[in-house]
């Protein structure tokens, strides 16, 4: 059974086996903050790639590379505290709506970035726009670091 899992049993006494990684498992081949890094470095690109493509969320002038980078590790702060808080609460809306409701709680969720950030977003119809644009880039990038193997060990 050891090597369907990948995974081998202590032999023993059977209320104290545990299961170990066989000693060759090298599952992440960057260390944490490498690969928080490089995910951090893709939000940053990808926002500030909305900001080109849609003029309804743009940087305040004089925002550099620092409020990017900035905006982007808020914009994770929020998607991992406060998202799924706002999709809990929304769950009916959402089911009634087939699911569509998630645009609006990721405009929401965007929005909140603008108000804590050097990010503009000119209103809640913009900030959904907004949002849907940096999904698909987001997408597409996080595709071009996974085919270059850049993802520090995500699936």
């Amino acid at each position: 059974m050891g090597a369907a899992t990948g995974f081998t049993v202590a032999r023993g006494n059977p209320c104290t086996s545990s299961l170990t990684p066989p000693p060759s498992a090298s599952l992440n081949p960057y260390p944490l903050p490498m690969g928080f890094l490089i995910r951090l470095l893709v939000n940053a690109l990808a926002l500030y790639l909305v900001t080109r493509v849609y003029a309804g969320v743009t940087f305040a002038p004089g925002a550099g590379a620092g409020a990017v980078i900035l905006a982007a590790l808020v914009l994770g702060i929020v998607n991992a505290l406060i998202r799924p808080v706002l999709l809990l609460l929304s769950l009916p809306v959402n089911l009634l709506t087939l699911g569509l409701f998630t645009l609006v709680v990721n405009g929401v969720v965007l929005w909140i970035v603008a108000a804590v950030t050097a990010l503009n977003v000119a209103g809640l119809g913009a900030a959904i726009i907004g949002a849907l644009i940096l999904t698909v880039i987001s997408w597409v990038l996080d595709a071009v670091v996974n085919a270059l193997g850049l993802d520090g060990g995500r699936d």
